[in-house]
């Protein structure tokens, strides 16, 4: 299989904003309780937090997290996760059935982001609360001292405000799911007013507003339209959820699905035009992917069980085993963001430990990194920069999912502060391999610098507590620069970073 390709130093995309790899926790199976918090386990610290988790989140050089949630939020009462922990009271999960103690909370939540180095995302409750409770939320976090909240928080121990500047206007409003699901018109008025109010008490702050849960919806993509038509003036981003699944067993049309998130997030940029347009205005509105990831391979038999179980506290929940395919099908859409991050500047992998997550922990037990963790770990390192065009002529695939869909996806980053070109490339066919020849124009003088890759695994392989680097990324080989072309072998189903010198 030849591969013609092409780059130019001049042909930016957009400079990626960092956030682009940033990632969501929320409230949920054992994402906080036995995932990132288990006072009892012998590798907790001194909070209760695990050192041998927090090893691996920092090893993912993740800039944001958004947290409680997701679902969870659209119930959730702040306050009871502040004060003394003996005194937090234990309610009830509606979003997923189970109990919360409520033992972690805001407070100790930034204490773990700050310690792994990592800004907080958070999200506001405008399901079953609203702008009052949002605002004293926002009061009580940012707020230096000397008011009801900010003085509360310090008595809770915390003398300094968390600073956190981005906030999430709740999650999903769109879903009849949803505790408190609204109108379009209803929410975007809601998410108007709470704007404007939480500005006030924090200048710089940016705020996300709720767009679709995800593409199929039967609201979809006028809910968009109508929100943004109420408060398009006073958010800065408009959130996306996407989740994918190899549910028909035929992997080529698994990998087509990032044909599907392409035409999702071209035809939000659309309505953010369209209404930008309509009103006159000089802002920009941007493209915030707050959930991703794969969910699927237990996800039928999950919502059985959310359905019959009696308010569990932290059950194994959304616990997906990632295999070899899904690493492929993660690279992929982070190819895909990097190559619409002029206007995704946000994106967050759902989630980061235990559910739908790059990162496992064993109850008790070890900690280990699923496959996709690692496709994940290397853009986070090495995708910052200015995404670059990429012209690919090669051979392509119909499926039902899209049509002309290339064997050979490519992404590109030059980072000039690093002296550095970066390829994210995936072989997505089955058992050919591919010839590659990239003419570097602009570049001269190239050097290559690294190759990593995986290959050669059978697709439905995976990591596990008992074998944890199994499929993980190893020297590349049978890639050089001759005559400023990156040239070489890549083998059938195969994930490659190859880091340029320029």
């Amino acid at each position: 299989m030849q591969i013609r390709a092409s780059v130019h130093r001049d042909f930016t995309i957009a400079v990626i904003d960092d956030r682009l790899y940033s990632a969501f926790i929320e409230h949920m199976g054992r994402a906080i309780y036995s995932g990132i918090h288990e006072p009892d386990h012998p590798e907790a610290d001194e909070r209760g937090f695990r050192r041998d988790v927090m090893s691996l989140v920092r090893d993912l050089h993740i800039p944001t997290i958004r947290y409680p949630g997701g679902n969870f939020v659209s119930a959730y009462r702040w306050e009871d996760g502040v004060g003394p922990s003996e005194q937090r009271p234990v309610r009830l999960d509606l979003a997923w059935r189970t109990r919360e103690t409520n033992q972690v909370g805001i407070n100790e939540f930034g204490a773990w982001a700050e310690s792994a180095g990592i800004d907080m995302m958070l999200a506001v409750n405008l399901g079953s609360r609203g702008l009052e409770e949002a605002r004293n939320f926002v009061e009580y976090v940012n707020h230096p001292g000397g008011t009801w909240w900010s003085d509360l928080r310090r008595s809770h121990g915390v003398e300094n405000p968390w600073n956190v500047n981005l906030w999430c206007l709740g999650n999903e409003m769109d879903g009849p799911w949803q505790i408190g699901h609204k109108e379009a018109k209803e929410y975007g008025r809601l998410a108007d007013e709470t704007a404007k109010a939480l500005r006030g008490l924090t200048p710089t702050a940016e705020f996300v507003v709720c767009g679709s849960s995800h593409d199929h919806m039967p609201s979809y993509p006028d809910w968009e339209r109508e929100v943004l038509e109420q408060c398009y003036d006073n958010v800065d981003y408009i959130s996306l959820h996407k989740y994918f699944g190899n549910r028909s067993g035929d992997t080529l049309d698994y990998f087509a699905t990032i044909e599907e998130t392409g035409r999702y997030i071209q035809t939000i940029a659309g309505v953010i035009d369209y209404v930008k347009a309509k009103k006159r205005s000089a802002r920009d509105v941007y493209i915030c992917f707050d959930e991703w990831n794969v969910w699927y391979h237990n996800r039928d038999e999950d919502d059985r069980r959310v359905a019959q179980w009696d308010w569990p506290e932290a059950p194994a929940l959304l616990e997906e085993t990632y295999n070899f395919e899904d690493a492929l099908l993660v690279a992929g859409l982070i190819n895909e963001f990097i190559r619409r991050s002029d206007r995704v500047r946000i994106a967050c992998i759902a989630q980061l430990v235990n559910v739908i997550a790059p990162i496992r922990a064993e109850r008790g037990g070890p900690a280990w990194r699923q496959t996709i963790y690692w496709p994940f770990q290397f853009a986070s390192r090495y995708g910052r920069g200015r995404a670059l065009r990429v012209a690919v002529d090669g051979p392509t695939y119909n499926a039902p999912n899209a049509s002309d869909v290339q064997y050979l996806d490519i992404a590109a980053v030059h980072n000039p502060a690093e002296g550095a070109l970066t390829f994210f490339i995936i072989n997505r066919h089955l058992t050919e391999p591919a010839s590659l020849d990239l003419d570097l124009h602009g570049f001269d003088g190239a050097r290559l610098d690294m190759h990593h890759s995986m290959s050669g695994h059978d697709p439905k392989a995976s990591n596990g507590p008992d074998r944890p680097d199994h499929i993980v990324p190893v020297p590349g080989n049978g890639l050089g620069v001759e005559d400023n072309r990156l040239r070489g072998e890549l083998a059938p189903l195969s994930w490659h970073t190859v880091r340029l010198g320029v």
